[in-house]
């Protein structure tokens, strides 16, 4: 116990040294999760289906909608409770798993969903596992419009140097992606999926119409080409603020997101339209921290691709 406390204090020590600090965010280390039972509809076979939710630990049996950022709570998950035409059913690619006893992280696997109707296919996507800041509004409706059940970031106000993260990665070499999008056949195309992480810091207002604006204040994003199979730990992801675009290490993907929406003061789903780059200095309202074991929009992917993701933290230059 002794020896715990003092290596305790030599790393606080160190950090204060360093002139830095590194701050968990509210459930970051994963070692809390609500346990969520839907009964699919006994058109699809009538399955329960196991989903989980970062949240604390509760157990909740029957097909009700889940109420996101309670108790501090800042994530969301993939996973989801969809109800389209009366037809109940359950998605997950998002779970806690075993590091090490007494220690649990956050897999994120990208693969292929099914729904079998009267013991036939008819429906087939590809979703990538992930986890991100804000609320899924439940439950969801259609499929045709993957982000408009999804209100991203949460209220935040800061200046971050980086996200730290401790990660493993099992990432295909294979140049071809899968693109399936429901009712047609899938089919392969070229393309090379990846892991990826961002963090977005927005300062965002909104006008009389209801319409998001914002301004991008601070920027962090890697992608992970390759496999990782052993654990690394404190993997920094630098944040860097203002305009970014002219940068040598900028790549499109980084810039402006027209895929995110956000809930608006009047209870819509509406496009966050970012309309340019912060100012230097400019204090954000808004973080969004985006972890995902696939890179591209909704429906493509590569079918086996898992990223494994514990502690995550935002690091501060006192």
């Amino acid at each position: 116990m002794k020896k715990t406390i003092f290596l305790l204090f030599l790393f606080v020590q160190n950090l204060i040294v360093s002139g830095q600090r590194l701050e968990m965010l509210p459930f970051g280390d994963f070692e809390q999760w609500t346990v969520r039972y839907i009964h699919e509809s006994s058109i699809l076979g009538g399955k329960t289906r196991t989903l989980y939710a970062i949240a604390p630990t509760d157990t909740i049996d029957g097909n009700k909608a889940f109420v996101y950022g309670k108790d501090g709570n800042p994530w969301s998950v993939s996973n989801a409770y969809a109800k389209v035409s009366g037809i109940v059913k359950g998605s997950g690619t998002t779970y806690p798993e075993l590091r090490e006893k007494g220690n649990y992280c956050c897999r994120m696997d990208s693969k292929l969903e099914e729904v079998v109707a009267f013991g036939f296919i008819n429906i087939r996507v590809l979703v990538s596992g992930s986890i991100f800041t804000g609320k899924t509004i439940e439950p969801i409706t259609t499929a045709k419009d993957p982000y408009q059940n999804i209100d991203f970031g949460v209220p935040f106000t800061g200046h971050p140097t980086a996200l730290v993260l401790d990660y493993k990665a099992q990432i295909s070499p294979e140049k071809q992606v899968l693109l399936a999008k429901g009712l047609s056949k899938p089919k392969k195309i070229d393309g090379h999926d990846e892991a990826q992480v961002y963090i977005f810091l927005q300062k965002r207002w909104e006008d009389k119409e209801g319409n998001i604006y914002a301004r991008r204040v601070g920027t962090g994003y890697h992608r992970f080409t390759k496999s990782q199979p052993e654990w690394v730990n404190d993997f920094e992801v630098p944040i860097h603020y203002g305009d970014i675009s002219s940068e040598p290490f900028y790549k499109d993907y980084m810039g402006f997101d027209s895929n995110n929406r956000a809930l608006n003061s009047k209870g819509s789903i509406v496009p966050i339209r970012e309309i340019g780059w912060g100012k230097t200095g400019e204090e954000p309202t808004h973080i969004i921290i985006f972890i995902s074991s696939g890179s591209y929009e909704a429906f493509i992917g590569y079918n086996g691709n898992t990223f494994w993701v514990d502690n995550v933290r935002l690091k501060y230059d006192n």
